[in-house]
C-alpha cells in the first residue's frame, strides 16, 4: 500500500510540472507587441472556456445532474465575482498604464483559477492511482498533456503586463503545484471520505470560477490591446488544442 501512496504522488507531480512547461513560454517570446498579446490572450480564453464547459461541468453533470450541476457553477460564478471585487486594484511600480495593471489582475486571477482546478484534477490521479495504478498512469499522462496550454494560460497575461520572465514563471509553476498538493490532501485526509460527488461538485464550481474570468478579465483585455479577429482566432485555436488533448484523455 505504501508502495502504491508514493507512486500516486509521484504521477500527480508529474501532471503538475507539465504546467510549468506551458509557464517556459516566458523565456522564449520576444518583448511582447500588442497583436501577440491579443492573440494569446485569445487562445487562454479558448483554453479555460473550453475546459469548463466541455470537461468540468459535463463530467459533473453526469454525476450530479443539470441541477446541481448549475448550482456548483453559479457558486463558482458568485464567488469569483466577490473575490474580483474585494481585490485591491494593484499598483505597479514605474507603470501607470491603468490597463497593464488590469492585465496584471487578469493574470493573477487566471492563475487562481487553475491554481484550484489542478486540486481536484490532483485528488483524481492520486484516487485513480490508488485504485489502480495501470489506470493511473494514462490518466496522469492525459492530464498533463491538457495542463500544459494552462501554464501559457497563467503566463502570458503575466508577462505581457510586467515583462518579468522569472515572475511569470514561478507563478504559473506555482499553480502547477496544486496538482500534487491536491493528490496530498487526497491521500492523508480525504481518501476515507471522497467519492465521486464531492469532485464533481468541486469540478462544477471551478467551471464557474474559469469561465467567468475569460468573460471577465481575459477577453474584454485581449480586444483592447489588439482587434476581436485575432481575440477570436486565439479563442478558437485554443478550443482546437483542448479538443485534441480531451480527446487523447478520452482514448486512453
Amino acid at each position: 500500500m505504501e508502495e502504491n501512496i508514493l507512486a500516486a504522488l509521484a504521477l500527480t507531480l508529474f501532471a503538475g510540472l507539465a504546467t510549468g512547461i506551458g509557464s517556459l513560454i516566458a523565456y522564449f517570446i520576444p518583448k511582447p507587441d500588442m497583436r501577440y498579446l491579443s492573440l494569446s490572450l485569445g487562445f487562454a480564453a479558448g483554453v479555460m472556456i473550453y475546459v469548463g464547459f466541455v470537461d468540468l461541468f459535463f463530467s459533473a453533470k453526469a454525476v450530479l445532474g443539470l441541477g446541481y450541476a448549475n448550482l456548483f457553477f453559479g457558486c463558482g460564478l458568485v464567488l469569483i465575482y466577490l473575490l474580483d471585487y474585494l481585490i485591491p486594484h494593484i499598483h505597479m511600480d514605474g507603470l501607470v498604464d491603468s490597463q497593464c495593471n488590469r492585465l496584471y489582475r487578469s493574470g493573477i486571477m487566471t492563475t487562481i483559477g487553475i491554481a484550484i482546478h489542478n486540486l481536484p484534477e490532483g485528488m483524481t490521479v492520486a484516487l485513480v492511482s490508488l485504485t489502480d495504478l495501470r489506470l493511473g498512469i494514462p490518466v496522469a499522462i492525459a492530464i498533463a498533456i491538457h495542463n500544459i496550454p494552462e501554464g501559457i494560460a497563467c503566463c502570458i497575461p503575466l508577462y505581457c503586463a510586467t515583462s518579468d520572465r522569472k515572475k511569470s514563471f514561478l507563478l504559473s509553476f506555482a499553480a502547477g503545484m496544486t496538482e500534487p498538493l491536491g493528490g496530498v490532501v487526497a491521500v492523508l485526509l480525504l481518501y476515507p471520505f471522497l467519492n465521486a460527488w464531492i469532485l464533481a461538485a468541486a469540478s462544477a464550481l471551478v467551471a464557474g470560477i474559469m469561465v467567468f474570468i475569460c468573460f471577465d478579465e481575459l477577453i474584454p483585455i485581449a480586444n483592447r490591446y489588439g482587434s476581436e479577429h485575432l481575440t477570436n482566432i486565439g479563442i478558437i485555436a485554443g478550443f482546437f488544442v483542448m479538443m485534441i488533448g480531451l480527446g487523447l484523455m478520452e482514448n486512453i
